[in-house]
Formats: structure tokens, sequence, C-alpha cells
């Protein structure tokens, strides 16, 4: 199963993992009434004509048809707004009006850029600035949802946006900087900095289902990496790394991470198995395993891989389906780390086999199907090194062989063995 990163929403599976908590569901709340034994699952891939693209790589392999999966968007679930006066819609987002003012007239609002789950941002110029501030300067609001735990959850990023801020007064760590704070009629607006779209609207238009220049993902990926370090250097963890929260200036040479809505400290562990967005969850998340600021490198370990291919890495369907495509590319999990995970045995039964949680293609069934793992199906050298029919030189070669091993690195199922940031910016594929 392959999904093209361009044509990806990830608000849809937020949607849907957000409906399972409200629910209350379990990890694998089924009555299975099918259990066989299974050694591996087989992939089949179909070629397409080439694409021709001035943004990919000359020496890589055809790419391959995208199977596009339809995503069913389940109902949202009831909210409770603020009594505050509001022009909310019933889900509790701002409706937005083109050419409004805000903030007594400071904003006017010119367009929408879209919403998440949090919040929806849209683009305004400065009517009247700051002494120093240019004319018709543009910035970025995001107004979040009035709600009170959104609004909360707002108040809690603007103070780690703050200290990250403050922790780099200089601006060369790549974190989107928070400008100011205001209300506008029962919801909390935080101003950032005008930056022009997101990594996935990048590959969407200059490496749609082939991916980027592997120079360009070397560059984005340093500068990741030194986010992430300012992150952990002071113990946060973002907790919803993907292209979609990493902006990119307009000559697309800059990025920044943004997005710190679900951020926190990392002594703030609490349990649950939808943090992150699906695609970009580490193990130790939908496992059940008390996590740190290593789950924010596996986020990060699948954006490089989608930035390089145009492809998802692990596109599964459930907690359940990523689990099993996790071990299709890195193996097992090691005993040790299914014995301390809150939700082990949801998962693996007491021989150490996986409980895969399939649909019966006749009967449309829940049905359980054991699978025994002992090595990866396909791993990444498998998936990214080209052809033997494809001639690469060797410094392309040796470019992409460090690739993989850095990717190699950051996916490591065991968190503790994953690259730390600070590894990550002296390895061979950010150093050159």
């Amino acid at each position: 199963m392959q999904i093209s990163a361009a044509d990806y929403d990830p608000s849809l599976d937020r949607r849907e993992d957000e409906h399972r908590r409200v629910l209350k569901d379990e990890p694998m709340a089924v009555d299975p009434v099918i259990v066989e034994d299974i050694e591996e699952t087989e992939y089949v891939e179909e070629e397409e004509d080439d694409v021709d693209d001035m943004f990919a790589v000359a020496t890589r392999e055809k790419p391959k048809k995208v199977k596009r999966v339809a995503q069913v968007k389940p109902a949202a679930p009831a909210l409770i707004t603020t009594t505050l006066d509001t022009a909310a819609d019933p889900e509790g987002y701002y409706s937005v009006i083109l050419g409004e003012q805000l903030d007594g007239g400071r904003y006017q609002v010119f367009s929408s850029i879209g919403k998440g789950m949090f919040a929806n941002v849209v683009r305004a110029r400065v009517l009247q600035p700051e002494p120093g501030e240019p004319a018709n300067k543009e910035v970025a609001i995001k107004i979040v949802r009035a709600q009170e735990s959104m609004y909360r959850a707002g108040q809690k990023e603007v103070q780690i946006l703050n200290k990250l801020k403050q922790a780099d007064p200089e601006d060369k760590k790549h974190v989107v900087r928070l400008e100011r704070t205001f209300e506008h009629r029962g919801h909390l607006c935080l101003v950032f900095e005008s930056m022009s779209m997101n990594l996935r609207d990048v590959v969407k238009r200059f490496g749609k289902d082939v991916g980027l220049n592997i120079k360009a993902v070397r560059a984005y990926a340093h500068q990741l990496f030194l986010s992430l370090s300012l992150l952990k250097k002071l113990n946060i963890m973002h907790a919803d790394i993907k292209p979609d929260n990493i902006l990119v200036n307009e000559q697309k040479t800059v990025l920044k991470l943004c997005d710190l809505g679900s951020a926190s400290d990392a002594a703030e562990n609490d349990i649950t198995p939808y943090l992150v967005s699906r695609f970009y969850r580490a193990p130790e998340i939908i496992l059940g395993v008390p996590y740190d600021p290593a789950l924010d490198v596996w986020s990060i370990g699948c954006t490089l891989y989608e930035l390089y291919t145009g492809r998802i890495l692990l596109p599964g369907r459930s907690n359940n389906q990523m689990l099993l495509l996790m071990m299709d590319l890195k193996g097992r999990f090691n005993t040790k780390m299914i014995k301390k995970a809150k939700f082990g045995d949801v998962y693996f039964d007491e021989m150490g086999a996986f409980q895969s949680l399939e649909v019966d293609r006749v009967t449309g069934a829940n049905v359980v199907r054991k699978v025994h793992v002992s090595k990866p199906a396909r791993d990444l050298r498998a998936r990214l090194m080209p052809p033997a029919a494809v001639k690469m030189n060797d410094d392309e070669s040796k470019l992409l062989a460090s690739f993989i091993d850095l990717l190699d690195k950051c996916l490591a199922l065991d968190p503790a063995r994953r690259i730390t940031p600070k590894e990550a910016l002296i390895h061979p594929f950010i150093r050159g």
C-alpha cells in the first residue's frame, strides 16, 4: 500500500483518532472471529511512466503508482464552547471574514490558510505598525478554537514559544517566531512571522510522487535537527512533527518548525496511544511505553523519507497496522520493550507473535492473524537504493548510503537506541 505524500490530508486521521479517543476505544477493541498464522506480508507495486520533474534526482528509480486509500471522516464530537462573545461555528472554529480587521484595527485579514485540530490560521497585513516595523508587513495569525480546553492549550503553546524564543535570541534554531498575542471575540489569537508554505506543499509542487533532490533534503534535515536540538536542550517535546508543521520561506531555502499546540515538557508523560499524527507516530506511543523527546526524532525520520521519495513511509490505517508496517521495515520488537509496554499484551501474544487486526475480504468480519516476524520484509536500503541498472557515481552513492544510515538510526524501534539531535548534526549525511 502506497500513499502520495503530496495529496495526504493528516487532519482526517487526526479526526479519526480523536473520535476513537473520545469514545475511549481500546487500542484493539474487536471481537476477532478467525485466528491463523502467517509469516509475512507481500507488497505488489506497479510501474508507471516516468515523471519529468526538474527537482527530482535524475538517477532515481521509476516512481511507483500511488494507490490512494479512501478516508472516512467521522462525525466530530460535540464541543462545549466558552460563554464569551464569539463568531465561531458549531465546532468552535472562528468564522473568518476576508477584509475583517482584528485587534482594534491593527491587522486586516486578506486570506485564509486553513485549519487544523486546534485552530484556523489566516494571513493578515499590519495596518498599524509598531515603530521600526515596515508598512503593510504580512503576518500569520493562529485563531484558537473557542473551547475552554483549546484556550488553555493555546496559552500553554504561548508559554513554550516564548521560552524557545528567549533561548534563541538570534533566531538560528529554526523554530517559528511568535510576535505577540491578543484576544478577538472569545478567541485567543497568536501572531507569527509570515512564511511561504509548508513542506507538504513543497513536495506537492516540486516533487509530487518522486520526491525532492537529495541535496535539498540534506539542507532541510540539517535545519530540522537544529530545531530539535533547541527543543531537547529545553526538555520540550513537539509531539506533532510532520511536513504540514514545517514552514519554508519564499525562496524555499530556510525552514521553521511550527505548530507547537501539542508540545509539552518531557516530564509530562501521559500514556496515550493517539499522540502525534498517526503516520509519524513513534512505536513507544502506540505500545504505551513511557516516551521522551526521542519521539520527535522518529517523526523527523518519517518526514525525511517522505521528502526524498514523495511517498509516505508507514501509511497504517490504525495503530495495529502501524506496528505491523514498522516490523516490516525494522524487524521484530525486542521482548524487553514489549514487556514494559502498557499495551504490549494487546498486540503480542504470550509466544511473542503479533496479533494483526484485519478485515476478512469475504465476510467483512474482524479477524486476527498471528504474524511471526523475525527480520524486516523490506528495509530502508531495499526501498531507497536504485535498481542495479541505474548507475550512480561514487559521490551520489555515498550520499544516498549515508542518508539511509541516518534514517535507519532515526527509526530505531527502541527509543533508547535512536540517534539524538546532537549526534545527527555530526552525522556524515548532515556534515557532508
